[in-house]
């Protein structure tokens, strides 16, 4: 389908407008947006929850780093529903899990009530509502060249949930507690069953030149990927961008809380890297288009260590603080397009869902190790000195054997591309 203007091939699927393309997408997007923006601002509720019900900041981090692992352990399940059984349904029940893990959070007065509704419960949720269904939805709506793109654009318009999410959350815990505030993020949740239906549309629109697949199993596309040895090192570098991202926002509050910092400031940081998030993901999406995604994403893992490793060295401030934030937010989410194009190069998308799932699977246990480690070497020297000279040494590590990561087609894949 060619655009009447350009007389280029347009960015849609041919079957679709451009309103219908656009709307569902946005329907993606607000989904993964809502579901992502609240759980990237749990982190402020750990110094008012500690205060208020008598629990730990390790049991917190340890709650948190539940959810990521739970999350890690179910998206490959919930991606191997989504290939055989489409979006609509496991998005929606995704939503309802969500609503239920911040109703048991909210009126829980125990650790345990804390970690199976912050934990368990949003874990589960978080495989069923974002990046993974998101880039299932975005690989039918476009065309194949555009893919990276798109997986950029949906992850961008994703990433505006953190930029309201956090000072909505701040500002209702200084006026009215950290339970009213849990309440109108189950106002969010609820937002997400509609986008969840309007995104869910694509689970109709056949995918542009079949799915690569052909009639491979889903055991097929596990054991081909476990063969791949550029796979086997982009999910273990995968890692290393939860346990670094994690650690920031589970701790960061925190830590400019000991520092003197004023807490809106941990609100202002996390709604930063939001916004900037925006400008990062489509940018990587962009680049990814044009240019090696193993380089950008080694690229990522090296700049995000750097930065990591300056802010902590240098005394904290309000102004060094935002602009950390900012370049990490143009850092946060660009790996999510590039992680996506990967795998639909090398494997196709028939089973995108359950191969980004399984690499995501190595991303939270970096996560859970980033949000509980985290929380242990603080309660246990007083600081993150460590925790933070630990998520340096190991970003260099991923980011060097990233760079040379094996990104070529399967002789499968090969054989279907056009010449």
């Amino acid at each position: 389908m060619l655009s009447p203007v350009t007389g280029r091939h347009s960015f849609h699927h041919p079957s679709l407008t451009t309103a219908q393309s656009l709307s569902i997408l946005a329907g993606a997007a607000v989904m993964l947006s809502l579901s992502m923006g609240m759980r990237q601002s749990l982190g402020l509720f750990m110094r008012p929850m500690t205060q208020d019900i008598g629990i730990s900041a390790a049991d917190f981090a340890f709650a948190l780093a539940v959810q990521n692992i739970v999350w890690g352990v179910t998206q490959p399940v919930a991606g191997a529903l989504v290939d055989r059984f489409g979006t609509r349904w496991i998005a929606l029940a995704g939503g309802l899990i969500y609503a239920a893990g911040l109703v048991l959070t909210a009126y829980g007065d125990s650790v345990l009530a804390v970690t199976l509704g912050a934990g368990v419960l949003i874990g589960i949720a978080l495989s069923c509502t974002t990046s993974g269904i998101a880039a299932k939805i975005a690989a039918r709506v476009v065309r194949p060249e555009r893919r990276s793109l798109a997986f950029g654009l949906v992850s961008a318009a994703g990433s505006i949930g953190t930029f309201f999410a956090a000072p909505l959350a701040q500002g209702v815990i200084a006026s009215d507690g950290w339970r009213m505030a849990l309440v109108a993020f189950m106002a969010l949740a609820a937002a997400m069953l509609p986008a969840a239906l309007v995104g869910g549309r694509a689970d109709r629109i056949p995918t542009i030149g079949g799915s690569s697949g052909g009639q491979q199993t889903l055991r097929d596309a596990l054991a081909e990927a476990g063969r791949h040895s550029g796979y086997v090192v982009m999910a273990s570098a995968f890692f290393v961008c939860g346990l670094q991202l994690v650690f920031l926002t589970t701790h960061l509050p925190t830590y400019l809380a000991i520092c003197g910092i004023d807490p809106m400031v941990g609100a202002q940081a996390l709604a930063t890297i939001g916004a900037f998030n925006v400008l990062g993901s489509w940018l990587f999406g962009w680049l990814g288009d044009r240019y090696p995604k193993r380089y950008l994403l080694g690229f990522i893992y090296l700049l995000r260590s750097a930065f990591i490793a300056a802010y902590f060295i240098l005394p904290p401030s309000q102004l060094s603080t935002l602009l950390f934030a900012a370049a990490m937010g143009l850092l946060w989410l660009g790996v999510i397009p590039l992680v996506n194009g990967l795998v639909t190069e090398i494997f196709g998308v028939k089973f995108l869902a359950t191969l980004t799932g399984v690499a995501f699977f190595s991303h939270q246990v970096g996560s859970f190790l980033g949000a509980w480690a985290g929380g242990v070497i603080y309660d246990a020297l007083g600081s993150y000195d460590l925790a933070w000279q630990l998520a340096v040494m190991i970003g260099v590590v991923a980011g060097a054997v990233q760079l040379f990561m094996n990104d070529r087609p399967t002789a499968r894949v090969a054989a279907t591309a056009p010449a």
